[in-house]
C-alpha cells in the first residue's frame, strides 16, 4: 500500500448543516466514533480470523485526522486528540485478535511507535507516515479486497442511485431529496467539492455497505458487491462537471505519462483521494483528472502494466514482502513477475538475443531461490541483477518493436516448435491405426485434434476479450498436460516395443484388436490426440497474443501462414515415410520415438510446474536445450532420468526375455 491509500471512512461521519457550531458537530462525531469503537470491539471478538479491514480503517483515520487534533506540538482540539489516543490504543488491541503471522510483531512495533508519536504530540506528517507504514505491513500480511474485481458499471450505479438514494440525497446529489427535510441530521450533499476532495471511492463503498449508526443512512449490504461498487463510483462523480471531465481526459491522454503511472489499476483509483493526488501532482491537475477517471474507470483497467513494466512492479512488490517477512507472498509475486510479465516476451527476446533470454530466466530462478532460502540482502542482490537484465531487455524490445522481421521469425518458430511435437504424436497414432487395419478408429483421433484446435480458438477469445489467464494457470495447464501426455506415451511406447516383432503383432491382431474399438479405447484415442495438440495450441495462442501487441500484424500473419505450410509439408513427409515402413520396423522406430517424446515432455512438464511454483527449484551446472526438454535444474533432470531408466530397463528386460526364448528354441 502506498501513501495515497486513504479511505477516510471515518471522515464520512454525519456533519449537520443546520447547526454550524463546533460543539454540535463534535457531538455528532462523537456518537459516530463511539458506535464505531463499540461495534469494532464486538467485531473483534466475533470476527472470522484474518479480518484486518477494520484495523486498517482505524489506522487510516489516525493518518488522516491527526492534523485536526495537534498543530506545532500543541493540542488544538481536546476531543479529537482524545480520539487519537483511543484509536492508537485500540489498534494495538485489535491487532492481537488477528491470526499469528511472521509480520505480526513488526506491525505491533510500528503501532507502538505510532502511539508514542501521538502521546508526544509529534508533527502531523510524522504521525501520518507511521500510520501508513503500519497499514502497508498490515495489508501485506493480512490482505483484503479494496477494489472491485471488474470494471464498475456506472449506468447500473445511476439506476441504483435513483431507486435507493435520490429520495434523501436528491436526484443531483445535493442532499435535497423529498425526505431530506424530515431527517436529522440532514443527508450529505455529494456535490460539496470540499468534502469530495477528501473522500475516496473505497470510503463511499464502506459506508454504502455498512451504513452509519444513529442516522438515516442504512446498510445496503444486501446488494451484490458489484452493485455497491457501481453505486459508489456513480456517487463519486457528483462533485465534478463535464468540463472537468473533458480536461481530465486531455491530461490522461497526454504524452508525458505521469497520470498513467499513478493509476496502474482499479485499486489506485478506489483508494487515492483528490487531496492526496494533489500532493503528488498539482491542484489544477488533480481535480480534473479525478473527475475523468471516476466517470471512466475502464481506462484505468486498460492501463494495467504489462510486460517488463509488470515484471518490475511485481519484483518491487516481492522485495517489499521479503522485507516485511512475508516469504510466501514474496514467492507468489516473484512468480507473477516472470510468468505474467516476462514470459510472454520470450519469443521476441529469444529471436533477437537468446543468451539474454536464458540469462533472465536463470536470474529469475536465482531470485526465487533467494526469496525462499536466502537473506534479505541475498534477495536484494538478486533483484538488482534482474533489474540490470531488464534494462537490456527493454533496449532490445525498443529495437524490435518496429522490426517486422522479428515478429515474422517469432511467429514462424513458435508455431513450428509447438506444431512438430503435436504432429509426431498424432501422425504416429494415424499410421498405427492404418497399419493395424482399424480405419474406423481414426475418427476418434481426428475428433481429438480438431477439438483441440477449436478449444485453442476459444482460449484465444477468452484470454483476449473476457478474462486474463494468469501465468501460473498457464504453466499449470501446460505442465499437467505435458506430464499426462508423457505418461500415456511411455505406456504406449512400452506396449509398442513389446509388439515390435511380426510374430507378436500377428498374435495380438488375432486377439484383442480383431474386435471393434471399444468406447474406452475410443476415449483414450480422443484424449491423447486432444492433450497432445491442445497443450501446444494453448502455448502458441498466448505467445501469439504477446506478439500481436507489437502491431506488426502483417508479419505475424505471414509467419503463421509460413509455419502452417511447413507443417503441412512435414506432415505429408511423415505420413508417406511411415506408411511405407515394414510393420516390425514401424513399431521399433515408433516405440523409440515415443519414448524420446515422453522424456522431452516430462522435462517440459516439470519445468512448467516449477515456474508455476508447484515444484521446488535447485539449479545445477547443466546445459539448457528447450527442444529436448533439458533445463538446468535437479528436478527436471531427475524426472527425465526416471522415465529414461523405466524405458531402458523395460527394453533390456524384454530383450533378455526374448533372447532366452530363442536360445531354448
Amino acid at each position: 500500500m502506498n501513501r495515497f491509500i486513504s479511505t477516510r471512512f471515518l471522515n464520512l461521519e454525519v456533519k449537520t448543516t443546520v447547526n454550524n457550531s463546533k460543539r454540535f458537530h463534535m457531538s455528532i462525531r462523537s456518537v459516530f466514533v463511539t458506535w464505531f469503537l463499540i461495534a469494532g470491539s464486538a467485531f473483534a471478538q466475533n470476527a472470522a480470523p484474518g479480518d484486518s479491514k477494520q484495523l486498517w480503517q482505524l489506522l487510516d483515520y489516525v493518518a488522516v485526522d491527526y492534523s485536526g487534533a495537534v498543530a506545532d506540538g500543541v493540542v488544538i482540539s481536546e476531543a479529537e486528540y482524545a480520539e487519537m489516543l483511543d484509536f492508537t490504543m485500540n489498534a494495538g488491541t485489535q491487532l492481537q485478535s488477528l491470526p499469528e503471522h511472521e509480520s505480526k510483531q513488526n506491525i505491533a512495533s510500528k503501532i507502538a511507535e505510532l502511539r508514542a508519536a501521538v502521546l508526544q504530540k509529534h508533527a502531523a506528517n510524522d504521525v501520518a507516515h507511521l500510520a501508513q507504514q503500519a497499514n502497508a505491513l498490515l495489508i501485506t500480511a493480512y490482505p483484503f479486497r479494496v477494489a472491485p474485481g471488474t470494471v464498475p458499471d456506472l449506468v447500473r450505479g445511476q439506476s441504483l442511485y435513483a431507486v435507493q438514494c435520490a429520495s434523501c440525497h436528491g436526484t443531483e446529489g445535493k442532499g435535497d431529496g423529498p425526505l431530506a427535510e424530515k431527517l436529522e441530521p440532514k443527508p450529505i450533499a455529494f456535490t460539496d467539492a470540499e468534502r469530495a476532495r477528501t473522500r475516496s471511492i473505497m470510503a463511499l463503498y464502506q459506508v454504502i455497505s455498512q451504513g452509519v449508526e444513529g442516522t438515516s443512512m442504512v446498510s445496503f449490504n444486501s446488494l451484490p458487491e458489484e452493485d455497491r461498487w457501481a453505486l459508489a463510483f456513480y456517487i463519486g462523480t457528483f462533485s465534478y462537471d463535464e468540463s472537468m471531465r473533458e480536461q481530465g481526459k486531455q491530461l490522461w491522454d497526454s504524452n508525458d505519462g505521469q497520470a498513467k503511472n499513478l493509476f496502474t489499476d482499479l485499486t489506485a483509483l478506489t483508494t487515492i483521494t483528490e487531496a492526496a493526488l494533489a500532493d503528488t501532482t498539482q491542484e489544477n491537475t488533480a481535480r480534473p483528472l479525478m473527475a475523468y477517471l471516476r466517470a471512466n474507470p475502464a481506462v484505468v483497467e486498460a492501463n494495467k502494466p504489462v510486460g517488463l513494466a509488470l515484471s518490475r512492479l511485481r519484483l518491487a512488490e516481492s522485495l517489499a514482502a521479503v522485507r516485511a517477512g512475508d516469504r510466501d507472498r514474496a514467492t507468489r509475486l516473484s512468480l507473477s513477475a516472470y510468468l505474467d510479465g516476462f514470459e510472454p516476451l520470450e519469443p521476441v527476446v529469444a529471436t533477437r538475443d537468446s543468451a539474454l533470454m536464458i540469462a533472465v530466466e536463470r536470474a529469475m530462478l536465482n531470485y526465487r531461490s533467494a526469496v525462499a532460502k536466502g537473506t534479505v540482502d541475498d534477495a536484494e542482490a538478486a533483484a538488482a541483477e534482474l533489474e540490470q537484465l531488464f534494462s537490456q531487455v527493454d533496449g532490445l524490445l525498443q529495437e524490435a518493436k518496429t522490426d517486422p522481421t522479428t515478429t515474422f521469425i517469432g511467429a514462424l518458430t513458435i508455431l513450428l516448435r509447438e506444431g512438430v511435437e503435436a504432429l509426431l504424436i498424432v501422425i504416429g497414432m494415424i499410421t498405427f491405426l492404418k497399419k493395424t487395419d482399424k480405419p474406423d478408429a481414426l475418427r476418434h483421433v481426428h475428433r481429438g485434434w480438431i477439438s483441440a484446435l477449436i478449444a485453442g480458438v476459444l482460449t484465444w477469445v477468452v484470454a483476449t476479450y473476457l478474462i486474463g489467464i494468469s501465468g501460473a494457470n498457464r504453466e499449470v495447464t501446460e505442465g499437467v498436460g505435458s506430464l499426462l501426455a508423457a505418461v500415456v506415451l511411455l505406456s504406449v511406447g512400452l506396449w509398442m516395443h513389446q509388439k515390435s516383432s511380426a510374430g507378436k503383432w500377428q498374435d495380438y491382431l488375432k486377439g484383442k484388436l480383431s474386435a471393434a474399438v471399444s468406447s474406452r479405447s475410443a476415449w483414450a484415442l480422443f484424449a491423447l490426440a486432444f492433450i497432445a495438440v491442445y497443450r501446444e495450441v494453448f502455448e502458441t495462442v498466448l505467445f501469439y497474443s504477446a506478439l500481436a501487441a507489437d502491431g506488426n500484424s502483417g508479419a505475424l500473419i505471414a509467419g503463421f501462414l509460413t509455419a502452417v505450410l511447413l507443417l503441412v509439408v512435414i506432415a505429408w513427409i511423415l505420413l508417406r515415410t511411415t506408411a511405407r515402413m515394414p510393420l516390425e520396423m514401424f513399431f521399433s522406430f515408433t516405440s523409440i520415438l515415443v519414448m524420446i517424446l515422453a522424456v522431452i515432455l516430462t522435462g517440459k512438464g516439470v519445468s512448467a510446474l516449477q515456474e508455476a511454483g508447484w515444484i521446488g527449484v535447485n539449479l545445477i551446472a547443466a546445459p539448457r536445450i528447450e527442444w529436448l526438454g533439458l533445463y538446468p535444474t535437479l528436478e527436471t533432470f531427475a524426472s527425465q532420468a526416471v522415465v529414461t531408466l523405466i524405458a531402458v530397463g523395460y527394453f533390456s528386460f524384454d530383450w533378455i526375455k526374448t533372447s532366452n526364448k530363442e536360445i531354448k528354441t
